[in-house]
């Protein structure tokens, strides 16, 4: 634990924001129990009525929410800031595609990255996860 992963270790449902490479900041989500690190990366946002591609990867995520450092420690769903809200439909593990991560060094053959399949706002797809053509 560091200064700046500390959020990471904290309770589950907590924003962990980092910044990449000092350029791009990151969304994560803590997932696990207190004083163990896991969280999920916010890897892209599916946001309607607007350009699908507009937050098509992290740094895209964070900068068409404004996110910043100061979102880093806040709970997901106890802030007036950013918050995380149910789909209306179910999602089946049909739509859902599993594979291996991307833009790391380390451990690339772990699959786990999920995206929904067809989503137009995910920035690398499975070879043959064919996407709709925008309309």
């Amino acid at each position: 634990m560091t200064k700046s992963n500390k959020s990471l270790f904290g309770n589950p449902g907590t924003f962990y924001v980092y910044k990449s490479y000092g350029i791009h900041h990151c969304l994560n989500i803590v997932t696990d129990k207190e004083n163990f690190a896991s969280g999920v990366l916010i890897r892209s946002v599916f946001i309607s009525n607007k350009n699908e591609r507009l937050a098509s990867g992290p740094g895209l995520v964070t900068k068409s929410f404004s996110v910043d450092i100061s979102f880093n420690s806040l709970e997901v769903l106890n802030n007036e800031s950013l918050w995380i809200s149910p789909r209306d439909s179910t999602i089946e593990e049909k739509d859902l595609i599993q594979t291996t991560r991307i833009g790391i060094s380390k451990a690339k053959n772990i699959k786990w990255r999920w995206y929904l399949k067809n989503s137009r706002s995910v920035s690398k797809r499975l070879k043959g996860d064919r996407t709709p053509k925008f309309q």
